[in-house]
């Protein structure tokens, strides 16, 4: 099976399918005119364009018809994403571009607008005094409050010594900074050493080519040091590359199948063995684990708890067992279509139902946040309410609904890429990891 092609995405978790290479056959315009449900589709889109009211912005049909189309299979992996969509996750997935060194989160409660979350030593955006929690709010003449996220970061990205000046609000009060854009790596593999010579490796994604030599050298560094119990993190690794999965947990293994894909016609096929290779880590292994470990992360934890290799600590997973190959669209978008599901060594088919782990703890770490709806106000109306002995203020919408959904508690992370920071005293699953490695 051609590994290139055969790739493994987070669907719902993660932004689009990854770069491939096939081309969409087996249909042809001929084929759309010899149905009477295919002529019917011609013959909408040409009394749209001759008789709606108001003007026709065709590529957004054309566009809404392929997400229909889609949709009828009612399955949230496979979808297509538009070109400039396609363009940020090409980037994201060649792990390089030219940026400023932030990471960012949505500011508003409906996932538009866009926070900074973290700011990277010796990148632009550190140097000019950009900070955590800072609120973009024009980038160049464009307003960008309320943009999805990818629209911002569309405008920050750009050629590698190329200028962008972007406002940003702290605190309420707006700043404006010209910023030169850098040559961006992202690292997605952050390691550190805990007490008792315990290591440490956070997995936060597979949707990145440099991910396999980011953590092949990560666990040659644990080696180096001489450590001897080791934890992988993986919660909230929503997974990406199937062949990445692979690399990784073949790390750990000296023989033995690590996925096998099983088509619609009801056959399987090995997809990864493990091979024995002297940069192989052989010590004490546990593996972290919660509700939104997906994909890719699953395919690793299922297949080190199948042969025995590692303790699985946490949440029961996400339960994505399907994978998806990626098609380039001739308009510049690509459509991921699920063409396989993927079975653990023990041939176990985990879609749905996600990976058990053999010692169940509560993520402390990524708890729901506190939140409250109602309705029944007055338009505009404002009501207060106490929550742990602190005022909570909402105001009532046009239709007198309200809501309220306390900020989510994020992990402190590094400034530092590629080093991890951890909260032992406040993390459950963490904890447990160290007393088992103990």
């Amino acid at each position: 099976m051609n590994r290139k092609r055969m790739m493994l995405v987070a669907g719902s978790l993660a932004a689009t399918a990854a770069v491939g290479y096939a081309q969409l056959g087996g249909y042809t315009q001929a084929d759309l005119t010899r149905s009477e449900t295919g002529r019917a589709f011609l013959q909408v889109l040409g009394e749209l364009q001759r008789s709606y009211l108001y003007p026709i912005d065709q590529e957004k049909v054309l566009r809404g018809a392929i997400n229909g189309a889609l949709g009828s299979l009612d399955d949230e992996f496979t979808y297509y994403s538009e070109p400039a969509d396609t363009a940020i996750d090409t980037q994201n997935l060649q792990g390089e571009f030219g940026g400023i060194g932030v990471t960012l989160t949505a500011a508003n409660p409906d996932g538009t607008g866009g926070k900074i979350e973290n700011v990277y030593k010796g990148q632009a955006a550190a140097d000019n005094g950009v900070q955590i929690g800072d609120v973009f709010v024009k980038i160049g003449d464009t307003d960008v409050m309320t943009a999805k996220l990818n629209e911002i970061v569309r405008l920050v990205r750009g050629p590698v010594n190329s200028t962008v000046n972007v406002t940003f609000a702290r605190n309420g009060k707006p700043y404006t900074v010209k910023m030169e854009r850098r040559k961006v790596t992202i690292v997605d593999v952050e390691q550190t050493i805990l007490p008792g010579n315990i290591g440490y490796i956070a997995l936060n994604t597979f949707y990145n080519e440099k991910v396999s030599d980011q953590f092949r050298a990560a666990v040659a560094s644990m080696k180096q040091k001489g450590v001897q119990k080791l934890i992988l993190d993986m919660r909230n690794n929503g997974g990406g590359l199937l062949n990445a999965g692979v690399d990784v947990a073949d790390q750990f293994l000296g023989s033995g199948t690590i996925v096998s894909l099983k088509d619609r016609t009801g056959r399987a096929q090995v997809y990864g063995r493990a091979s024995n290779r002297p940069t192989d880590y052989t010590g004490k292994l546990v593996v972290l684990v919660n509700k939104n470990s997906a994909s890719a992360s699953e395919v690793v934890a299922g297949a080190l708890q199948d042969l025995k290799r590692a303790t699985v600590i946490g949440e029961q997973t996400f339960g994505k067992g399907v994978a998806q190959i990626p098609v380039n669209t001739v308009d510049g978008g690509k459509v991921a279509i699920v063409n396989s599901a993927w079975l653990t060594p023990s041939g176990r088919e985990i879609h749905k139902k996600g990976i058990t782990p053999d010692v169940a703890v509560a993520d402390t770490l990524n708890a729901t946040p506190f939140n409250f709806s109602g309705s029944g106000l007055t338009p505009n109306a404002r009501v207060t309410l106490t929550v742990e002995g602190k005022p909570v203020t909402v105001t009532a919408d046009k239709e007198g609904k309200f809501t309220y959904t306390a900020e989510v508690k994020r992990p402190v992370r590094s400034a530092v890429q590629g080093e991890a920071t951890v909260d032992l005293a406040g993390d459950a699953i963490l904890r447990r990891a160290v007393e088992t490695l103990k």
